[in-house]
């Protein structure tokens, strides 16, 4: 910028954060039960008539291909009057940035580059399994669109992506589970709903 041309206008839209387990005086209340199906954990944000619940786990990619599938299900319940509009939000691993993969059904008809960058739903264990629901997925492709909530109803949605890190497992006679801390967030409207877990919490949904 230069002072002596017009004073520039800078514009900016207010956000918000509420991260599970910080309550604020704010009104946000966290919470975490058991699901009494698969005895892992649901972690929980409620504010102004909108619950979200989150669920994680992970499964390794597959014979013969190092690195494990990290995955966020979270469930959107709108009490309140109005419409929400959820947006993909962001996955941080141990301060890594991962982004979202492409799901599909299926790898027909695709372009060759599409192809080489999506993962078939029936491949991933954790949905074809019945662990996770699979009733939609945010996408590296669309990272854009948003989804609606109507008054009085719930949505829910996933985020599947790849650990990013080299040799993030670390095992013990407990079994094997990702090393670190995810943060994970999705935003509501325009506020960033983000969840926090353990490697050790995460759900191992693979074969």
């Amino acid at each position: 910028m230069s002072a002596q041309n017009a004073i520039p206008t800078f514009k900016a839209e207010a956000a918000s954060a509420f991260v599970w387990d910080e309550d604020n005086l704010s009104g946000v209340v966290s919470s975490s039960i058991q699901d009494p199906v698969t005895g892992t954990a649901i972690h929980r944000l409620s504010h102004a008539g909108i619950e979200v619940s989150s669920r994680a786990g992970f499964e390794r990619i597959g014979m013969g291909a190092a690195g494990e599938f990290l995955i966020f299900t979270t469930t959107i319940v709108n009490n309140t009057g109005s419409g929400l509009s959820i947006r993909q939000g962001a996955v941080g691993v141990d301060g890594h940035l991962a982004l979202p993969l492409s799901i599909v059904l299926t790898k027909k008809g695709l372009a060759k580059k599409e192809c080489n960058e999506a993962w078939e739903l029936a491949r991933l264990h954790c949905f074809s399994s019945g662990f996770f629901p699979n009733q939609g997925f945010f996408s590296s492709h669309s990272s854009s669109e948003a989804f609606t909530v109507t008054p009085n109803s719930a949505l829910t949605v996933s985020f599947v992506t790849k650990d990013p890190r080299n040799y993030s497992l670390l095992c013990s006679v407990e079994g094997c589970y990702p090393k670190g801390t995810m943060r994970f967030s999705i935003t509501i409207n325009t506020t960033d709903f983000v969840f926090i877990w353990t490697g050790r919490a995460l759900a191992y949904c693979g074969r």
